[in-house]
């Protein structure tokens, strides 16, 4: 039976490229998706893999080429790839489908997704008192300045290395409760307050962040009695392309989604 038309890839590469100038950083978010054609049939009908690219090739690829030239266009940037992938004797096409995931700046090195998280307001009465709570989800974040993580318990099974220079990100999703009758304009100007104090600080560690931003909120906001804030750690790790001969200038990171830190913890008042 003849071999129909068939293709083979690599999908969802977390690409995550930060050029790091003298004042500011410039951040570009993408996911890679590489899709190759050509002269494969021997690798399906007889089990010779003789010429095929390695999907994992295709992933070193995308970073090895972010850390040798710069994002400044996305169209070059794919075309950069496509021709590379039709450098190899069996690719006759090649197919790269970039999308890029636009963040917000909120300081020369510190950003916000989407549309600042989506809002959420609760409110319950009836026997007995009635009762006000409000929140926040969703309200992606990363700083790539400022944050540490060092210190920390180590034994046999501890791999991670201490670094004094990292990126942070997370998912903030924070509820708090009113103790005092809350107007339209206060769920905003609490949100506000959450993004100024994941930015105003050094960073040890997410629960020293998380902290801050709680204290922040009781500190500011007399309305509020206590906040819980969950942050999860999206980690940004660190993509080594010098095994590629290309000059690892710290740049070029891989964002990964699970499994991730979980930090929790609630704020109140005295």
């Amino acid at each position: 039976m003849p071999l129909g038309a068939n293709r083979y890839g690599k999908s969802e590469v977390r690409l995550v490229k930060l050029s790091r100038g003298p004042d500011r950083h410039d951040l570009r978010d993408l996911t890679v998706d590489v899709s190759l054609e050509g002269d494969f049939d021997a690798v399906h009908t007889e089990g010779d893999n003789a010429g095929l690219v390695a999907t994992d090739t295709m992933r070193n690829v995308v970073y090895a080429l972010a850390a040798e030239r710069p994002i400044d266009s996305l169209p070059s940037f794919g075309a950069a790839l496509v021709d590379h992938f039709l450098g190899y004797p069996r690719v006759t096409r090649a197919r790269v489908r970039v999308r890029e995931h636009p963040w917000e700046r909120m300081t020369p090195h510190a950003w916000q997704r989407g549309a600042g998280g989506t809002r959420v307001e609760e409110l319950e009465g009836g026997a007995g008192a009635g009762r006000h709570a409000a929140g926040v989800e969703d309200l992606l974040v990363l700083r790539s300045s400022g944050s540490a993580f060092e210190g920390f318990d180590r034994d046999r099974f501890t791999t991670l290395p201490e670094t004094g220079d990292r990126i942070l990100a997370t998912v903030v999703a924070a509820r708090w409760d009113y103790r005092a009758e809350a107007g339209e304009t206060v769920w905003a100007a609490v949100r506000d307050t959450l993004l100024g104090a994941f930015t105003d600080h050094h960073s040890p560690s997410v629960q020293f962040t998380l902290n801050c931003m709680g204290e922040a909120v009781i500190e500011h906001h007399a309305e509020v009695e206590r906040i819980s804030l969950s942050l999860p750690n999206r980690h940004h790790l660190p993509f080594d392309v010098s095994r590629f001969g290309v000059e690892d200038r710290g740049e070029v990171f891989h964002a990964t989604t699970e499994p991730f830190g979980l930090i929790e913890a609630t704020v109140e008042r005295g």
